[in-house]
């Protein structure tokens, strides 16, 4: 495989779609920074980005042998108030988690988004001793580039869909994709309560 590939995203542009929808929408974006998905979305949607590095966060934990406390630190780790975010890049990250601390971060993600809100997930289908993470680059609305680059963790947790049905149950399944690959691409949006 090279070290960089483009591929089709099912659920990108109907992530976008939403979005668009939202005028002076606030988004969170899971990975690190990359400065072309930060001025795809400032320039195409104009919303205000918040960049908060989970791997980092992740490999922190790994690193200075506390990962039993990451479910806590996720459980507090976004700052925003409850109800203020539009929509969540999550990329893969859930795959990095395991299942007490994928559901701390689960949690905190429904919490911060308002009604209506939009969060996109990628899920693994398959565990892998490989200690890489994935940058994902927008490409453009249906297009994503990736990446991979160094991480202290490897890729050991696969949920199923019920197990991702019962984290996410505060969120409805807008959208779901199964690629070749055997990721599952899903769009939640939050319940809007009348």
């Amino acid at each position: 495989m090279s070290a960089e590939t483009v591929y089709a995203c099912k659920t990108l542009a109907r992530f976008l779609d939403l979005l668009f929808a939202r005028p002076a929408a606030e988004v969170v974006d899971l990975g690190p920074v990359i400065g072309s998905n930060i001025t795809f979305l400032g320039e195409r949607v104009g919303c205000k980005i918040h960049v908060e590095d989970l791997y980092a966060d992740v490999d922190r934990h790994v690193q200075h042998d506390k990962l039993d406390q990451l479910p806590e630190f996720l459980s507090g780790r976004l700052a925003m108030p409850a109800s203020s975010i539009d929509a969540v890049l999550g990329w893969d990250i859930f795959d990095y988690l395991a299942p007490m601390a994928a559901t701390a971060l689960a949690g905190e993600l429904m919490r911060i988004l308002r009604p209506g809100g939009v969060l996109l997930g990628f899920f693994g289908a398959r565990a892998s001793d490989d200690p890489r993470y994935t940058k994902f680059f927008i490409e453009d609305e249906m297009h994503l580039r990736y990446r991979f680059y160094p991480s202290a963790c490897t890729r050991r947790w696969v949920l199923q869909n019920r197990d991702i049905n019962i984290m996410f149950a505060g969120l409805e399944i807008f959208e779901t994709v199964l690629l070749k690959s055997g990721v599952r691409e899903i769009l939640f949006r939050k319940r809007i309560l009348s």
